[in-house]
């Protein structure tokens, strides 16, 4: 069997394992209580399985950077009450060699630290509150949705002013594109769904 990876939204899941039992029979399910919800082992009667799990955390944080942008959001309920998107330009590589080439790579290294500074400053304010208005400790995100550029996102979170995610539960998305605000929407939408993995049995 080859595992599939299905997204589905919280409200249609309950919909989507009717569908399973009518393609593949009767399942047997058991279910794991985890800080982001139940999640849900099934194996129908043909052998297909399924494993669902749910990113439920609520607030949600989202943060997603790339070389051309970023994008900060703070959900609840599944809808953001605040968010910040924006671009920030930072060079591609280049062929160049000698001094040319060690010249671009600062003047590059440091357009990288400018996107990761500003990004950690929005993310303080959309997700913690900033120093004028910090959020209490049940306002803070429990869980992060995170995409974009691998190394520009572990910079971010990194940060000191970020220390209050430090435990956040964390779904990947690094597949997304460039950050911009249906790309925002998509992560939210996406990191919300109840993530399956379905085996479904050969038919004979």
């Amino acid at each position: 069997m080859t595992t599939r990876v299905i997204e589905v939204d919280p409200e249609r899941f309950d919909r989507w394992m009717a569908g399973f039992a009518e393609r593949h029979g009767l399942y047997d399910a058991i279910e794991e209580i985890t800080p982001g919800g139940v999640v849900v082992s099934a194996c129908a009667a043909d052998g297909s399985t399924v494993v669902a799990t749910p990113f439920t955390f609520d607030p949600l944080g989202v943060v997603l950077v790339r070389r051309g942008g970023y994008a900060v959001g703070l959900a609840r309920a599944g809808a953001f009450t605040d968010s910040k998107v924006g671009t920030r330009h930072v060079q591609s590589r280049t062929a160049a060699g000698g001094w040319s080439q060690q010249r671009f790579a600062r003047r590059r290294g440091k357009q990288a630290d400018e996107l990761v500074d500003a990004v950690v400053a929005h993310a303080r304010r959309v997700l913690l509150g900033g120093d004028e208005s910090p959020r209490a400790a049940d306002g803070i995100p429990r869980g992060l949705v995170v995409g974009g550029d691998r190394a520009l996102v572990r910079e971010v979170l990194a940060a000191g002013a970020l220390r209050a995610l430090s435990g956040a539960a964390t779904r990947e998305l690094y597949d997304l594109p460039d950050p911009r605000r249906d790309v925002l929407e998509t992560a939210l939408r996406r990191g919300r769904a109840v993530r399956i993995e379905l085996d479904e049995a050969a038919v004979s």
